[in-house]
């Protein structure tokens, strides 16, 4: 366990670079003082940013690399100029024990591929994948995964999966034994792909202490606040994840267009402004930012592109809960008991 996280920072990355990215850590610095930082790229870039962030000055070193990894930039050639962009050096600090934690708002293909070349993955653990908090109308936040890194998994990769999203429910959230739903087409045992229907019959086999398999769950129960964590194949998480993000955009435009429509509607806009504005934070990305690559034997959170600097605090926050808790030894701790439950029942 790490009481004072060192973080690596690439600082170049994200819509905003140096001044957003520098600002965010500023930010999580006031909230967590005993945070200190590796801040990746160009020297004369960030050394002017600092000058606005006395504090976080005094908490970081920076380490100069000219390279940028772009937003165009296709993963085979960044992993080729992994030893000289701010990107790869921030995860190079990781495998060398020299930061806890790397937190990134680049390009996030480049960013899983040069993660996972790196830092490898953990044992048991066949495909690392990326996972995110979603609100919902429950007590807590919910973990899914996985996001965009693996369009096709087997039954193998989705009871891994779960596994590795309650240990982050519980670190993250606190939820003591969280409930864990695949995504699918229906809730019937009989629905689904023969992965997802393998995958359940797994979970229930092995019952761990540790998590609850509730079954299956659809789409349109993703904010009900009926799971703690949801588990799909990176493919159709990925469309359910947009889907919902842009539901989400669909109605926040809606009720400003609807109270501009006429005077009246001003009025009562002005009435409902703390019910809006109420609203307006928990459907805001930057209060959920901070999506992790799981299954790695070393800490990598992934930043919005376009986050604010409360966004990147966020992200910092989360990179410094996971370091603390050590998340890699807790996933390989879990997965051993799921995996010699397998082993048994396959053996009958």
């Amino acid at each position: 366990m790490v009481d004072q996280p060192r973080l690596a920072i690439d600082a170049m990355s994200g819509d905003g670079g140096p001044a957003v990215i520098l600002a965010g850590a500023a930010t999580a610095l006031s909230r967590d003082p005993s945070l200190r930082f590796i801040l990746f790229g160009d020297q004369a870039a960030i050394a002017a940013e600092l000058a606005r962030h006395p504090a976080l000055k005094a908490a970081a070193e920076i380490a100069h690399v000219d390279g940028v990894v772009s937003g165009e930039e296709k993963p085979t050639q960044a992993i080729r100029r992994a030893k000289t962009t701010s990107m790869g050096l921030s995860i190079h600090a990781v495998k060398t024990h020299a930061a806890a934690a790397a937190v990134s708002a680049g390009n996030t293909g480049a960013l899983m591929a040069m993660a996972k070349l790196a830092l490898r993955t953990i044992p048991g653990i066949d495909r690392p994948a990326l996972a995110a908090l979603l609100p919902t109308l429950g007590d807590n936040d919910l973990v899914m995964l996985d996001l965009g890194a693996n369009t096709e998994c087997d039954a193998r990769n989705l009871v891994q999966f779960a596994v590795m999203g309650a240990a982050y429910s519980r670190l993250a959230l606190g939820v003591a034994r969280p409930r864990v739903a695949l995504l699918n087409i229906g809730t019937e045992e009989g629905k689904g792909t023969e992965e997802l229907r393998d995958a359940a019959a797994q979970l229930r086999a092995a019952d761990p202490a540790y998590l609850s398999f509730d079954g299956f769950i659809e789409a349109d129960r993703l904010g009900r606040g009926e799971a703690d964590v949801i588990v799909s194949d990176g493919f159709s998480g990925n469309i359910a994840l947009k889907a919902a993000e842009g539901t989400a955009r669909f109605i926040t435009d809606l009720i400003k267009r609807a109270f501009s429509s006429s005077l009246r509607s001003k009025a009562g806009f002005l009435l409902s402004r703390p019910a809006l504005h109420l609203l307006r934070h928990h459907l805001d990305p930057n209060n959920h930012n901070g999506a992790v690559f799981l299954g790695l034997k070393g800490i990598v959170v992934k930043s919005h592109g376009g986050a604010n600097a409360d966004g990147i605090a966020q992200a910092v926050a989360v990179a410094a809960k996971l370091a603390r808790a050590d998340l890699p030894r807790r996933i390989a701790e879990d997965l051993t008991q799921v995996e010699t439950t397998r082993i048994a029942v396959a053996a009958k």
